[in-house]
């Protein structure tokens, strides 16, 4: 069973560095890399360079002339030839039996169609500790329950997966894309969790083990996404992804509740009116008020996005 690692990369190069040297130092070689890259991006390709000339890795190059996340991904599944596609982020260095478990994992069930792990993410030179059951689930308020730096126990069936640690069996997305429709100009959040929804929609088993780790160092963001002061732009982009992804993939009785409990309620990162009822009792009302708007306004957008889940399940069920 051939495995491609697939790792998009934008101006880290230090951090694309680490990452590489994790996967030489694996268990279990992958048969090919491919990282794709920006022809712009001068300090990444001469890292890629060196790694070339190296020999120590089957790295193949690929330059994007479109900006983001999703441009980048699908490039590198137009060109990767394994039959299981393992996805990490150029921050994040996969542990040493990382390949192996992705390999043995897919080799034992025919029918797992999506593989996912823990990311254990480094902040200001500590690990994030916790322990969560509950890891990659969208609950019936339209809530997505992500956890996945936090998951323990046993390997179980999840809904969506985390963008730093995936891998997809190429028989389950042979014709499925990340959606291009996705706004922003870097990461562009949720194209993750749309395309794992995807392949869980046609059927396929979308897997989260906690044993299939990465150690995640979340690396600063070179986009109006910033990591820790995004834009307004970022947030209506935000929301906007969010929304779409969630009519895609949810029953019409399920959309239903998640546009009122998300109207209403909302989360910290998505605030609703009763958020919004709270600020006015803040000093930082005007630039929460501010936030509120561009996140319903990139919701408005999205409900008036066509639908085409339809087309996408279909293509990928063909295979199942």
């Amino acid at each position: 069973m051939k495995v491609t690692v697939l790792v998009p990369t934008f101006r880290r190069p230090a951090d694309l560095e680490k990452c590489l040297q994790a996967l030489q130092g694996q268990v279990r070689r992958c048969d090919e890399l491919v990282v794709v890259a920006r022809p712009d991006d001068i300090s990444t390709l001469a890292i890629l360079d060196k790694e070339v000339s190296s020999g120590k890795l089957p790295l193949r190059v690929l330059l994007s002339d479109a900006p983001g996340q999703v441009a980048a991904l699908n490039l590198g599944l137009d060109i990767a030839t394994g039959d299981i596609i393992a996805i990490t982020d150029d921050d994040a260095a996969p542990r040493a039996d990382w390949i192996q478990r992705i390999a043995a994992r897919f080799k034992s069930d025919q029918c797992l169609g999506a593989l996912g792990g823990r990311d254990w993410m480094h902040m200001g030179g500590q690990i994030i500790e916790g322990e969560r059951m509950v890891v990659g689930k969208i609950a019936l308020s339209g809530k997505v329950i992500g956890n996945h730096h936090l998951g323990v126990g046993e390997a179980r069936e999840v809904d969506v997966l985390k963008g730093a640690n995936m891998s997809y069996r190429r028989d389950a997305i042979r014709n499925l894309r990340f959606d291009t429709r996705l706004r922003g100009i870097g990461a562009q959040v949720h194209n993750d969790m749309a395309f794992s929804l995807n392949v869980k929609r046609a059927g396929w088993k979308v897997v989260y083990d906690p044993l299939v780790a990465v150690d995640h160092f979340p690396a600063e963001r070179f986009d109006e996404d910033r990591r820790d002061a995004p834009t307004l732009t970022a947030m209506c982009n935000a929301a906007y992804n969010l929304h779409l992804t969630l009519r895609e993939h949810l029953s019409p009785l399920h959309r239903i509740i998640a546009w009122w409990w998300y109207a209403l309620l909302g989360t910290r990162a998505y605030p609703g009116v009763v958020h919004v009822l709270l600020a006015l009792l803040s000093r930082q009302r005007r630039s929460r008020i501010a936030r509120w708007r561009a996140i319903r306004s990139g919701t408005r957008k999205a409900l008036r996005e066509p639908l085409k889940n339809r087309e996408n399940s279909n293509l990928a069920r063909a295979h199942v």
